[in-house]
């Protein structure tokens, strides 16, 4: 009798060893789960979040961007949360009816109202940045330019947010803003490459109204106006910057097409059109800007343009674009622009991008020949076939040819890149989630949100402390369940002893 009390005694210790054991292992195994949850969704508790509109020459597009309010002056995790774009033309088109420029950003403003949370719209930066298409109409009536601005201020400051004015920015901050948000969206920023230069990606933006050129050169940047200067994240960096005004593909569509000649029945030929391609122009449309400066060379108030589709003469007409007659320094651009020579990777958006995508979607296009190739068979297809083949608008379908011409003139006979150094050129629409562009640039840059040095870790603890916990409370739960192990296999062997003793 004693035995047997002394046998359920060892039973109820085992039992509470057994379930002490258990608990523990339960709370290894939360903590285990807590920590891995929380280091990886730490800085996903407070965001803050800021907006830029681009107010470009033909459209106007608003970007929400957000990143960790604990990483306010050390972030290194900016991101863009979405985007929105304005319907209807740039706002500089409404220079003769300013007060709806305004309005027309109201379905954007009021996504953005329904995409920030409510309680942070008061301390959420709004800026705006106009580009090329008001640096066209200041140099064309400075008065109606500035109203304008002030009639899209005051819209957009009926909103909620933290409005921080509109202005129109230079050509060579649009390209140096570009520079900064390729660069730090790729993590450029801090490294080094194996020759010891600074491992940054050139940037090429072409837009409706202006293009911008900016990278790193390998020697001094002679011309002042054409150099840069930041430092960031610890590391200085000189750069060169070119803006070309009135050389977007628009504007530029509006040079070549003011200089072709009118016949007295009204028509217009264009080999950049293609074969069959006809649609009616008012000429005040050639008239309407800085870029084409010359007056009407017909009585006519509308003519007709006629496609003739023909590859080789339109590729003569574009490069009679580029104007290569001068030059004062040992390499230029074109127009008599000094540029030291294309080094390094490049990263070209914007229409660079949207133009390059329409060449490639009938296969990759891995090298210079293979896109002009991919040009030339699009320019000499007649336009009810390329209607039949590409389901797009019309008008951009129209444009193609002309716009394909135009990048591989720019990019090689302006530009000066060759078959040889064509792909070091990426042509980027989005980095890890962000649109490539000019605002993130610029939301940095006024928010002071550009440290000079590296970002703190975007976590809950650092990597080795981390590593260090999971590695001792993992040993802790093998311990105890080794533990448990055995005293579950002494109690087996004590119940089997047991049944033999009683059977003998």
């Amino acid at each position: 009798m004693p035995e047997s009390q002394e046998g359920i005694k060892q039973n109820k210790r085992r039992k509470h060893f057994i379930c002490l054991i258990a608990v523990l292992c339960l709370v290894g195994v939360v903590v285990l789960v807590a920590v891995g949850v929380m280091q990886s969704t730490s800085m996903q508790r407070n965001m803050k979040f800021g907006i830029v509109l681009d107010a470009g020459s033909s459209h106007t597009a608003l970007y929400i961007y957000q990143w960790p309010a604990e990483k306010m002056n050390n972030t290194g995790l900016v991101e863009q949360l979405t985007s929105c774009n304005v319907k209807g033309p740039g706002i500089s088109s409404y220079w003769r009816n300013v007060e709806q420029a305004g309005p027309s950003l109201r379905a954007c403003l009021d996504k953005a109202k329904q995409s920030i949370p409510k309680e942070q719209h008061g301390e959420t930066p709004v800026y705006l940045g106009a580009t090329a298409g008001m640096r066209l109409l200041r140099l064309q009536n400075p008065a109606q330019s500035e109203k304008l601005l002030q009639a899209v201020e005051t819209f957009i400051s009926s909103y909620p947010f933290d409005f921080r004015g509109a202005r129109i920015i230079s050509g060579a901050d649009e390209g140096a803003f570009g520079w900064i948000t390729i660069n730090y969206l790729m993590g450029n920023f801090g490294t080094v490459s194996a020759g010891g230069d600074p491992d940054t990606l050139g940037a090429l933006d072409l837009g409706g109204a202006s293009t911008q050129v900016t990278f790193i050169p390998n020697n001094v940047v002679k011309s002042p106006e054409d150099s840069k200067f930041f430092r960031l994240y610890g590391r200085s960096y000189h750069m060169y910057t070119h803006s070309f005004l009135c050389y977007g593909k628009d504007q530029a569509m509006k040079m070549l097409l003011q200089s072709l000649v009118v016949t007295d029945n009204g028509t217009i030929s264009s080999p950049c059109f293609n074969d069959g391609y006809e649609k009616l122009i008012n000429v005040s449309a050639f008239y309407d800007s800085p870029c084409t400066p010359d007056p009407p060379r017909t009585t006519h108030e509308t003519v007709k343009l006629i496609g003739t589709g023909s590859s080789k003469e339109c590729r003569s007409h574009v490069s009679q674009l580029l104007n290569h007659s001068s030059c004062n320094c040992s390499t230029c651009s074109f127009n008599g622009v000094c540029q030291p020579p294309i080094w390094g990777k490049f990263g070209a958006f914007s229409a660079f991008y949207y133009v390059m995508d329409f060449f490639s979607k009938h296969g990759p296009l891995k090298n210079l020949d293979q896109v002009q190739a991919a040009v030339e068979r699009f320019c000499n297809m007649a336009w009810q076939e390329a209607k039949h083949m590409y389901n797009m608008k019309e008008k951009y379908l129209s444009e193609n040819c002309f716009s394909g011409h135009y990048i591989l003139m720019l990019l090689t006979e302006g530009y000066n890149f060759t078959g040889s150094n064509w792909n070091s050129i990426q042509f980027l629409k989005k980095i890890k989630g962000s649109d490539a562009g000019w605002t993130l640039g610029y939301m940095l840059n006024l928010t002071n949100m550009i440290p000079a040095e590296l970002p703190y870790t975007e976590t809950l603890m650092n990597e080795a402390s981390f590593l260090s916990i999971m590695v001792i409370f993992s040993l802790c739960v093998l311990i105890l369940l080794l533990l448990a192990f055995l005293v579950m296999k002494r109690k087996l062997c004590g119940v089997e002893q047991g049944a033999t003793l009683g059977t003998a």
